[in-house]
């Protein structure tokens, strides 16, 4: 199973209190993060494969993961409060995450149960 996982910068303790919070269920589960985000995982303990930061072409790696069928969920967790200079990216990804019909989760609480719904 391999999960990708972003968070943009006001999102990053979030994504880093999931990450702790479902440590035993994550531990099971290979993990693909863009940079920054990435270290904030390492951080915790994980290995994850880290790939470049989301504005310079991280987000765009993971969305050609999916389009290639090399991911089981996308843990996006965005900041719909601010804007983002790689909001083309951002779009893309989500795009392809419907038409290849992988689960996008945006928020903790959805990550939650799409978490427990992969691996059960």
């Amino acid at each position: 199973m391999r999960i990708a996982l972003i968070a943009h910068d006001g999102k990053k303790p979030e994504m880093v209190q999931f990450i702790t919070q479902n440590k035993n269920t994550l531990q099971q589960v290979e993990l693909i993060a863009t940079g920054t985000t990435g270290g904030h995982i390492e951080n915790t303990g994980f290995n994850v494969v880290k790939l470049l930061s989301g504005p310079k072409g991280g987000d765009a790696q993971i969305a050609a993961m999916v389009a290639e069928g090399k991911l089981h969920g996308v843990f996006f967790f965005r900041d719909p409060l601010d804007k983002h200079p790689h909001e083309p990216d951002i779009q893309m990804l989500m795009r392809l995450c419907d038409v290849y019909n992988v689960p996008l989760a945006t928020n903790p609480k959805t990550a939650s149960l799409i978490l427990e719904a992969l691996v059960h």
